[in-house]
């Protein structure tokens, strides 16, 4: 075996060591840690920011998209997001032991299934530091030991952080390897983690459709799909359109490089006269290019669509528009093309909002909301470790329930079958 791959191995060997330690650790000392990490980002901040920079810089001479560096840059406001999160986390209660049902069976058998941690998590993620941190808090509050494989655009970003963590571990006495950092950032040591089932329990990629698939197909380790967000809204023929207007324009400009900005607006030929004026000069006024079909274009002066817009995430300041002549128009058109992340419709008929919340098969469905709350900070969740598209384990935001599995625990007193 090469030096590379021992190196992966040796990480996922700590991981599953610290995780028996990690899953017996009394909650109050999970919190602690969670607090001194926190404090610990703050008052590390300078070294923070200095290593981000290089980062930032080295993406901007890639000439990286502008939307990619926004999610890879850190600022003294996102990084007291991040302590903040933590923070949060600590406030939540401990799923660890939760009980989920008890069983009394005729023959006296107590049966309980309780909550415990899911063992080591591995996350492969794109250049988005806050994950690291993110990823960290949530899984050791949830008694997780963490594997984290972090782009290259974002490695001095999360060698510092990473190191900030696992001194405050060990400060504590807890098993630094219950967090660590595949530093080799090739193909070669993905796949090699990839691959770990001896060590990792599951497998989380968080980041654009391609990483996401690569993983898919590469993987031996259990996957859990994360985050590729084509999202729509709907304005249907009841909408008020203020409302519509505030919540496209909220969906698509206030952050668009993330998984839950719009990507699609579907609109009712009934308002579509009324509607498509007023929010394209908003849009643009925002410097947003959109892009329509024939219909939207015999009302607004905007670029042709073609058929692989509507499977598009732009990621970026594009939107595609079209006009569709009834609600369920709109939903076939979502769930033949949404990627069953976050689906808004915006209407003042509850029978409409109804059938689209049964209808839309995706992880969170919104009435009269922007997607942009599918968060698990926003959820109440604290932070997320990513927004599973999938219907197996977990839905949506995954907080600290979705990262833990169960076990029956089952008293007896001399029964026998």
């Amino acid at each position: 075996m090469s030096l590379r791959n021992d190196d992966v191995l040796a990480k996922c060997q700590g991981a599953k060591g610290a995780a028996p330690i990690l899953a017996l650790t009394a909650t109050d000392v999970k919190n602690q840690a969670l607090a001194r990490i926190a404090a610990a980002l703050t008052e590390n901040q300078e070294r923070i920011l200095a290593a981000n920079a290089e980062d930032v810089q080295a993406a901007k001479a890639k000439n990286l998209s502008g939307a990619l560096i926004d999610r890879l840059t850190l600022t003294e406001s996102r990084i007291a997001q991040m302590a903040q999160g933590l923070l949060e986390i600590a406030a939540l209660p401990d799923p660890i032991g939760e009980k989920v049902r008890g069983i009394r069976r005729p023959n006296g058998l107590e049966i309980d299934q309780v909550r415990v941690p899911l063992g080591v998590v591995g996350i492969i993620y794109e250049a988005r530091p806050n994950v690291t941190i993110d990823a960290a808090g949530l899984c050791l509050k949830a008694g997780n030991a963490v594997v984290l494989r972090g782009s290259s655009d974002a490695l001095r970003s999360n060698q510092a952080l990473v190191a900030i963590v696992r001194q405050e571990l060990q400060a504590l006495g807890l098993p630094v390897d219950a967090v660590t950092l595949i530093e080799d950032v090739s193909r070669e040591a993905a796949t090699e983690m990839m691959r770990m089932n001896q060590y990792l329990d599951v497998l989380i990629p968080r980041g654009g459709a391609g990483l996401i698939q690569t993983v898919k197909e590469t993987a031996t380790v259990p996957v859990i799909e994360t985050g590729v967000g084509n999202c729509h809204a709907y304005i249907d023929a009841s909408a008020d359109l203020d409302m519509a207007e505030a919540l496209v324009i909220n969906g698509k400009c206030q952050r668009p490089g993330v998984c839950n900005a719009l990507e699609t607006l579907l609109v009712h030929r009934e308002v579509a006269e009324d509607f498509l004026p007023r929010i394209v000069v908003s849009l643009k006024d925002k410097g947003v290019e959109v892009r329509g079909d024939e219909a939207t274009r015999s009302w607004v002066e905007v670029e042709p669509a073609a058929e692989s817009d509507w499977t598009t995430e732009y990621l970026d300041l594009i939107l595609a528009v079209k006009v569709v002549d009834s609600l369920e128009e709109a939903i076939a058109h979502i769930n033949r093309y949404g990627t069953k992340h976050s689906e808004a419709i915006v209407t003042e008929d509850y029978s409409a909002a109804r059938c689209f919340m049964q209808a839309v098969d995706a992880a969170a469905v919104y009435v009269n909301a922007s997607t942009r709350f599918t968060d698990g900070n926003e959820f109440g969740l604290g932070a997320e470790i990513g927004i599973s598209t999938q219907t197996l384990h977990a839905r949506g935001p995954m907080g600290l329930r979705e990262l833990t599995t169960t076990k029956y625990i089952i008293q007896g007193n001399g029964q026998v079958r």
